[in-house]
């Protein structure tokens, strides 16, 4: 489990999360969290960074359906018929995270942590990790085992890549439009 521990001079040491923040200052955006199996742990990995009020909006919690419907924006019909872990509803809390913060990122999150849950359908370890950004919204399928705590880590380490990496792709492609318009 990839526990970030913490430097002599109390700062986070969580490399994944600082990079993550670096992009998002370096490209002048605010984000906002949707998550469901994570509980705020994307969030409050985000936060120990200090200067993350720079880019950090803030998050939702949305582990209650009544909440993702309430709060995210996420149609009811969409859980009943696909279920709350969906790429369809990880889609609308992204979306609806964006909406409800007016923040230009957001990336959300619903998974089943176990033990229990889980189903032959979507057993435990599975999760829907989406990204919104002002361009697109992504969404990626993880599927991992381990305990309770371990599956939440390894998910919210999971969206903190997908992220970083959305976040790289479009500082490149924002980068190469701007070299184009130069020359």
């Amino acid at each position: 489990m990839a526990v970030p521990t913490v430097r002599e001079d109390n700062e986070p040491k969580d490399l994944l999360a600082a990079e993550v923040g670096s992009l998002l200052r370096k490209q002048k955006l605010k984000l906002a969290t949707a998550e469901s199996c994570t509980a705020g742990l994307i969030a409050h990995r985000i936060a120990r960074i200090s200067g993350s009020s720079d880019y950090l909006l803030g998050g939702i919690i949305a582990y209650a359906n009544a909440i993702k419907v309430r709060l995210l924006a996420v149609q009811a019909t969409d859980i009943e018929v696909q279920g709350a872990v969906s790429e369809t509803v990880a889609r609308q809390m992204a979306l609806g995270a964006c909406t409800a913060t007016d923040a230009d990122v957001a990336v959300a999150i619903s998974g089943i942590m176990g033990p229990t849950g889980g189903s032959k359908e979507k057993p435990v370890g599975l999760a829907y990790i989406s990204v919104a950004t002002p361009e697109q919204c992504n969404v990626k399928q993880i599927q991992n085992s381990g305990t309770r705590e371990e599956l939440q880590w390894v998910s919210s380490d999971a969206a903190l890549v997908f992220l970083r990496d959305i976040l790289t792709k479009r500082g490149d492609e924002n980068g190469e439009r701007t070299r184009k318009r130069i020359s």
